[in-house]
């Protein structure tokens, strides 16, 4: 059972795991400064990562000095990703650090609640249903709770159901019901265990032209309850404007594809009251709330002494405000509410921190441990300032090991030592909480309330230095990190991890067979400590032959491999199952896989999965051999074609040249090739040239917003944004006769079963008649969609253009996908 405390997110000093300190310059210090001495907050609410307003975000954060928040209620796994591979779980995991990034910039702080991004849905009943509305409506109020706004900011309009996504909506909806039961003790009673009610004073819409369908009719819009104000401020302390420093926000989002060029001057945002009072003051959400010192009991004086801090701040020597911040601090730990005391206890030592030049840091031997084993840790710490500073202790937790050097820091003289960390047996391991328990398609399962809504699983390795200042004492939590000299890149950090002492690894995910011949498969066996030792088996269902049945490892280092090969023969008949690997270690049986994130815009992200390899039978035929794929997005549709038997190529775009396609039965483009390629706009009359002389040319789904070329096929084809997100809607015939559905695979309707999140997207919405569209599929409610798959003749060849989603598909080894693509790249042959 965890014993953790519910600790507010701050900007501050706060660490992104493997992320380097901040280290704050006297104009940061000073914009810290101000932010101390205001005692206002505002909380905007949407239901994705990259659907916040970073404008407002950075406005009020930056501007009125306001507590900032936005609160996403799902973590945006059921997006696109376009720079990689990683979809669901892996996804959010990465637009998770990219919100964080973009909080980093714009000085906001970061919530979600438990709700899961199922993938798109066009009504928030749809939506509401499969989150469980009454769950994440008990996580806004949660959060508002916790945060304490005194203003709430929508994204959406909660009064328009069905004109945009569901989630989007649904988060409006949400917002409202829980702005009214924050306040009530009778609502979700078992918070009050930690939480007190609260209610805020306002709830706005944040509108726009966009939502009223045009500038015309904005204007003509009754605007008695709006408040607009200009958020273009310039930052001379910065230098940027508001609107620069919004956009390097946003673009943060980059698994969205969301760059942000930075824009100067005047820019409007429009806020429409829903509940609350209206603001008396023009373009002040604050009108009528106490945001200075006054608001708390015993603030007064606080905020007088603040008050002379920040006026005669010195950005030559910032540590002359040290002994009234010192002064300050004293008084705020005497403070009767709770929340402000936490809140500007946290905000006054980080400045502390910074006015003096401390530089306190835990730097571990190696990146990774586990449970029951020791390293050692090196401590820094130096003081540089003339304030008296007395290094009292260091503690790691979580075995609470202590260290009391009793030394005074001296200005600018540093001081190190090192100290054996163990890690208890019981110590859990670094991995996402959201991701540790089994969820539902629209839930992720937190039972510990502390948990919910936190962006990160709260630091269970650091280092706590225990100080003195002035005979003050004063505490500063340091995560224990892992660093090294990079001959490039200079001092470079590292996660510190918790991890199972052996990490299995098939090399795919997935394995596919198409006949009854045996497989030969490699698992990979990675120690995470020296002189490990063992025994490794497989285990899978009924039918299923696995070859030897158990094997021995011995591996002598600490991240040390061996590689272990076995044979699985399949049953006869479609058939699937899960292989489950088993590392017998002294008698305990290991089965996780630690799956690596690596990105250089975000922190690196470990996740540790139960280890597993899919295997599945497919009744399915092929013609046809070479492939040429031409990446776009990301996807793994050409290893998954490899498992069916096929010879893929990657190429580049550079690469295409008539007499180069000529030796390709077929060549495939990946996921929105035509909106992230932009040299395929070269080398589309090359392409078409290419089907005309008889190859197959298939292009998988692009978005209608940013298309690098006029024409996407050698015939008139136009996008929509039409899309079939029930991934279970009936799937109609529409030419049951043509190749596509009869050769070499003769697929029924029992192809269209176990599809997962969609059906496919952005289907096109007119098209030539030389196309034959293949079939007919719509959500409930909706009219036919039949542009999902469509198939013309163009000179020898075929030009084939599809929205449905292989990309999703294929990752879940889903029969009929296969089946379908085999007759897609054996068209004509």
């Amino acid at each position: 059972m965890r014993k953790l405390v519910f600790v507010l997110i701050l900007l501050c000093f706060s660490f992104s795991k493997a992320q380097a300190p901040e280290k704050w310059s006297s104009s940061e210090i000073y914009n810290h400064i101000k932010k101390l001495n205001f005692l206002g907050s505002v909380l905007y609410i949407a239901a994705h990562p990259d659907d916040e307003n970073t404008r407002l975000i950075s406005y009020f954060s930056n501007e009125k000095n306001a507590r900032t928040a936005y609160l996403s209620l799902t973590r945006g796994d059921g997006g696109q990703n376009l720079i990689g591979p990683e979809l669901r779980e892996q996804l959010g995991l990465i637009r998770t650090q990219e919100l964080l990034a973009a909080r980093r910039v714009d000085g906001g702080e970061q919530f979600f609640t438990r709700a899961n991004d199922f993938g798109y849905s066009k009504a928030p009943s749809e939506t509401l249903e499969i989150w469980n509305k009454d769950a994440v409506l008990s996580d806004v109020v949660w959060i508002i709770r916790k945060f304490r706004p005194d203003v709430i900011i929508n994204r959406f309009d909660h009064r328009t159901p069905g004109s945009t996504h569901g989630h989007h909506t649904s988060s409006a909806i949400l917002s409202v019901e829980a702005f009214d039961l924050a306040g009530k003790k009778t609502a979700y009673q078992e918070q009050l265990d930690y939480v007190k009610p609260f209610q805020p004073k306002r709830l706005f819409f944040n509108t726009s032209p966009w939502f009223y369908g045009g500038d015309e009719a904005f204007a003509a819009a009754d605007k008695s309850k709006f408040l607009s104000f200009d958020t273009g401020t310039y930052f001379p302390l910065r230098g940027m404007s508001n609107t620069e420093i919004a956009s390097i926000s946003r673009s943060q989002h980059r698994s969205q594809g969301f760059g942000s060029t930075g824009s100067r001057g005047k820019q409007m945002e429009y806020l429409e009251l829903l509940k609350g009072d209206m603001p008396s003051k023009e373009a002040d959400v604050f009108d009528g709330i106490d945001t200075s010192w006054n608001r708390v009991k015993g603030g007064e004086e606080i905020g007088k002494i603040l008050a002379e801090v920040e006026n005669d701040f010195d950005f030559a020597d910032p540590s002359k405000s040290l002994p009234q911040l010192v002064q300050a601090y004293n008084l705020i730990q005497d403070l009767e509410d709770g929340h402000w005391k936490e809140v500007k206890t946290e905000e006054i030592k980080d400045i502390i921190y910074a006015c003096s030049g401390l530089y306190l840091e835990a730097v571990a031997e190696k990146p990774f441990i586990t449970p029951s084993e020791e390293l050692q840790v090196n401590l820094e710490a130096i003081n540089r300032s003339n304030m008296d500073i007395v290094l009292n202790s260091v503690e790691l937790t979580p075995n609470n090991s202590v260290m009391k050097p009793q030394v005074s820091l001296k200005n600018n003289n540093g001081w190190d030592s090192n100290m054996t960390f163990r890690i208890p047996p019981t110590a859990e391991y670094t991995t996402p909480y959201w991701l540790e328990e089994t969820g539902t398609m629209g839930m992720y399962t937190v039972n510990d309330q502390k948990l919910r809504g936190l962006p990160e699983t709260p630091l269970n390795t650091k280092a706590t230095f225990n100080l003195s200042l002035n005979g003050t004492p004063v505490s500063f939590d340091r995560p224990v990190v892992y660093k090294y000299n990079d001959n490039v890149y200079g001092e470079t950090y590292k996660n510190f991890e918790v991890v199972p002492p052996v990490d299995l690894k098939f090399k795919e995910d997935v394995l596919i067979f198409n006949t009854v011949e045996p497989k030969e498969i490699s698992i990979q066996v990675t120690s995470k400590r020296s002189n490990l030792k063992g025994e490794l088996n497989l285990r899978a269902g009924n039918g299923w032959k696995v070859e030897p049945i158990k094997t021995s490892f011995s591996i002598e280092t600490s991240g040390g491999t061996e590689n272990l090969r076995f044979k699985i023969t399949p049953p006869e008949g479609q058939n699937e199952t899960r292989l489950i690997p088993e590392a017998t270690i002294n008698g305990k049986v290991y089965s996780q896989n630690l799956v690596e994130i690596n990105y250089e815009h975000i922190p690196d992200q470990n996740l540790i999965v139960p280890a597993s390899l899919k295997l599945v039978k497919l009744n399915i035929s092929k013609k046809g051999q070479n492939i040429a794929y031409i990446e776009g997005a990301g996807d793994v549709v050409p290893e998954s074609l490899e498992q069916i038997g096929y010879t893929v190529t990657k190429i580049s775009p550079q690469d295409i040249t008539a007499n180069s396609l000529k030796k390709y039965d077929a060549v495939v483009l990946g996921i929105r090739a035509f909106n992230v390629i932009g040299a395929l706009k070269f080398k589309q009359d090359i392409l078409h040239e290419y089907v005309k002389d008889g190859g197959t040319m298939i292009v998988q789904y692009n978005t209608n917003r940013g298309l690098v070329v006029n024409d996407l096929s050698p015939y008139k084809l136009s996008l929509s944004r039409n899309r079939v997100t029930n991934e279970n809607a009936e799937v109609s015939f529409l030419a049951p006769d043509h190749p596509v559905l009869n050769t070499p695979n003769k697929l029924t309707k029992a192809d269209f079963d176990g599809w997962v999140q969609e059906r496919g997207l952005y289907f096109p919405g007119s098209w030539d008649e030389n196309f034959t569209p293949i079939f007919s599929m719509h959500d409930e409610g909706e009219t036919p969609s039949n542009g999902s798959l469509l198939v013309a003749e163009y000179g020898e060849g075929y030009y084939i253009y599809t929205g449905i989603s292989f990309f999703r598909q294929f990752p879940e080894a889903v029969p009929g996908a296969f089946r379908l693509f085999a007759n897609l790249i054996s068209i004509g042959k």
